[in-house]
Parts: structure tokens; C-alpha cells; sequence
């Protein structure tokens, strides 16, 4: 049976002929790909291509233009609002800024969550804070405000939260923005400790190569003059197989693959 790292090679998420758009303007068409359960899938491509915009119609935020997202056989936006809601419960989101409540202490932030969608005591509420922050390093961090951690661990604190119910799916957009490259490598092995700890699955927007190519299983390519995935695949493959000189000068950046170290 084929795997992804110690997973069986399972579809857990579809993207079938989906198009994005925004009123008259297609921004993408004709998307199609397969997430598998256990991988680390990058959505990569250039600015503006509509990355983010694709996280946001896998996680309920935007409704396609036309096109199926599926998770397993189930058309995510043909279900009833309250059945989305369903799945929704079973996905964890990191954004771009972190987007902690500033009023909040961390264990305020993880807690909101678990009071919205457990029926946890407040004692075990308090443990699971615990424990998710001493799995992202912040442990006794609990009554610190999101204005007193760095910019690497609000992100880890953000983590945190995301991972609070346990989630199948993670999903995260740009994680390594305005971070070091030492904080973002840091990060970077986080997010395959948290992939297996939770034998979750997880979704990245990202145009930082390190990350890409330290981390991604497989990947998707969206172009934006072209409208549409221009290729699929572990990006390792891609650099070296790929026959489209966009792709290749993406991975490459600009440089083409002379000279480039095997990956």
C-alpha cells in the first residue's frame, strides 16, 4: 500500500474542476487535486494568483464560482449550512497574523474553542491549555498577553489555539510571514511534530521555498496569468521533472535548474 510518510495513501480532500471567482473577474479555473490524509500540501504560486483565496474556499469562507470541494465523498457546499459546520469542527485554521485577541491571555484565546464547541469542565479546559502549549513550547505561558510573546511565539500560540480540538485538517496561511529564518524553520519542524502528533492533515499557503522544500509532500501550482494549476506534485519532483519553465523558475527563483542542489 502506498503512504504519506507513516500514513496510508488516502484522498481525504478533492478539489474538483473549482473555479474562483469574483463577480465577472475568474481569478482561477479548472482546479483540480487531491489532498491526501497525512500530507503537508502547499498551495504555491506567485502574488495575487489567489492563494489565500483558494484556503478560503476549503474552509468555508468563499463559495465557488463552480466546482466541487470535496472531503471524502461529501460536496462541502452542497451540504446544509449546519453539516458544514460539522466539518468545520474538525479543521484547525492559523492565519497569516496570528489573529489572537489582543485583550485576551493566551489561555483565554485557547480556551474560546473549547467553550464554543466541548462540553469540557473548566478544569479540563485548563488542562488542555496546558498541554497544548507545552507542546508548542510555550508551556507557563498561560496568563501572558499576545503583546508580550515575539513574533514567533504568538505564532506558535496561535498554533496552540488551532490545535485545541484536535483537528483532522490544519490549515495555514503564509505561518512563516514576518518571521526569521531560524524562527521559520523552527516553525517549520513544529508543524510536522503537530501533523504527527494529531495524525492530521495539512494545507499551506506559502511562497517561501525553505518551507516548501523542507517540509511539503505535495503540492499544487496556481499561475496567475494563466488562470488556472499549471502543476501538482511533491515539489522536489517538480524541480526536477517539471517541463514548464514557470514552475521551474518559481522553485528556482529565476535561476533555472543549473546550478541548483539536488533536493
Amino acid at each position: 500500500m502506498s503512504t504519506v510518510g507513516n500514513f496510508p495513501m488516502e484522498s481525504v480532500i478533492t478539489v474538483e474542476n473549482l473555479t474562483m471567482a469574483y463577480g465577472d473577474f475568474i481569478l482561477q479555473h479548472d482546479l483540480n487535486f487531491q489532498i491526501n490524509k497525512g500530507d503537508i500540501f502547499i498551495i504555491m504560486g506567485g502574488s495575487g494568483c489567489g492563494k489565500s483565496t483558494l484556503l478560503r474556499h476549503m474552509i468555508g469562507l468563499k463559495r465557488p464560482a463552480a466546482g466541487k470541494v470535496l472531503y471524502g465523498n461529501i460536496d462541502f457546499w452542497q451540504i446544509p449550512e449546519e453539516d458544514r459546520t460539522k466539518i468545520l469542527e474538525d479543521t484547525g485554521i492559523l492565519y497569516q497574523s496570528g489573529a489572537l485577541w489582543s485583550s485576551m491571555t493566551l489561555e483565554e484565546n485557547i480556551a474560546l474553542p473549547l467553550q464554543q464547541y466541548s462540553d469540557l469542565s473548566k478544569s479540563m479546559i485548563r488542562e488542555v491549555i496546558e498541554y497544548k502549549l507545552a507542546l508548542v513550547g510555550l508551556a507557563g505561558f498561560e496568563s501572558y498577553y499576545p503583546a508580550a510573546l515575539s513574533g514567533g511565539m504568538r505564532k506558535r500560540a496561535a498554533l496552540a489555539r488551532a490545535i485545541a480540538m484536535d483537528p483532522k485538517y490544519l490549515f495555514f496561511d503564509e505561518p512563516s510571514a514576518g518571521l526569521d529564518p531560524i524562527s521559520a524553520k523552527n516553525l517549520d519542524e513544529l508543524i510536522v511534530e503537530i501533523r504527527d502528533s494529531l495524525k492530521a492533515t495539512v494545507i499551506i499557503v506559502t511562497h517561501e521555498l525553505a518551507s516548501i522544500f523542507d517540509i511539503a509532500t505535495d503540492s499544487v501550482f496556481l499561475d496567475t496569468e494563466a488562470r488556472t494549476m499549471l502543476a501538482v506534485g511533491p515539489p522536489s519532483t517538480l524541480l526536477h521533472e517539471s517541463d514548464n519553465q514557470k514552475v521551474i523558475n518559481f522553485l528556482t527563483r529565476g535561476t533555472g535548474r543549473k546550478g541548483v542542489e539536488k533536493r
